[in-house]
């Protein structure tokens, strides 16, 4: 158990008229080296939820509870929790705010009192574990990036800090399918070589078929469903509820299915279903 959360409400604008409640009897565990996927509709308190992970906010009603230690409001362990669980927010390159590359991957690591040798090393690892060249990017102000490069430098700077879990929203949202895919492409790596937690706020089923292991479905502020990505994305009609699409190619796989095509069901991505299409017309011609 990494990130635990126990019979969690919360509201905005508490006992006064405008009073919201956003997230309802929230109780769910996410282990740690999990790749969660967290989908619903706008406004179903996805964002409010992650918010919890790190502390941004305090439950109304419940307890959080991270790495076996329960989050309290001016708490001495905040900043230890705040470490440990890196969040990126939606469009995180809207808030690059530094001269250069260096110094805006370089900003948590200095106000944690790293310097000279050792920031250099940590900032470069950090533009080199998204896909950035260090010595061609460091000196250059990040307003004269690509949206994709701006995007993978935002991330960077939460890198640098080396958080055991790192929590996005919305992390492919604007970006080309190049700049997707590297993003995409580089989470997987970073959690296959150092074992870091991902989770995902995405309204992109495909992306999540590509790198989520477990997917979570919020609805109102609750948990509607969590199991595995498969389990999840086989079912179409109860996805339909939730306002949800399954992934493309799951789509595509339910339709020659409905058609008469012996083919599997749950299958997530296009290298999935060209194979089962191959085995299908193999053993047909065989016959």
């Amino acid at each position: 158990m990494f990130i635990r959360l126990e019979n969690v409400f919360y509201s905005y604008f508490q006992n006064t008229p405008f009073e919201v409640q956003a997230l309802k009897n929230i109780t769910l565990t996410i282990d740690r080296g999990e790749s969660v996927g967290i989908i619903g509709r706008t406004g179903c308190g996805k964002s409010t939820l992650i918010q919890h992970f790190n502390a941004l906010l305090f439950p109304t009603q419940g307890s959080v509870i991270i790495d076996g230690e329960k989050i309290q409001k001016k708490s001495s362990q905040l900043r230890g929790i705040r470490r440990k669980i890196g969040l990126v927010f939606q469009y995180p390159e809207h808030q690059i705010f530094e001269e250069t590359v260096f110094d805006e991957v370089a900003f948590g690591p200095r106000n944690n009192a790293v310097s000279g040798q050792k920031l250099e090393e940590t900032v470069k690892w950090a533009l080199e574990s998204v896909g950035l060249d260090y010595q061609e990017i460091y000196k250059k102000n990040p307003f004269e990036l690509s949206g994709g490069q701006m995007r993978r430098v935002a991330i960077a700077s939460i890198l640098s800090m080396r958080p055991e879990a790192l929590v996005l929203d919305e992390p492919t949202a604007g970006l080309d399918p190049e700049g997707k895919r590297l993003i995409l492409k580089k989470l997987k790596t970073l959690r296959e070589d150092y074992g870091t937690t991902l989770v995902l706020v995405s309204h992109s089923m495909d992306d999540l078929a590509l790198i989520a292991e477990r997917i979570i479905v919020m609805d109102h502020g609750t948990i509607g469903l969590d199991s595995s990505v498969r389990q999840i994305f086989s079912q179409g009609k109860t996805l339909e509820c939730y306002g949800i699409k399954p992934p493309t190619t799951t789509r595509i796989a339910e339709l020659l299915w409905d058609k008469g095509f012996d083919i599997g069901k749950g299958i997530l991505t296009a290298q999935e279903l060209s194979e089962q299409i191959a085995e299908k017309i193999l053993k047909r011609r065989r016959h």
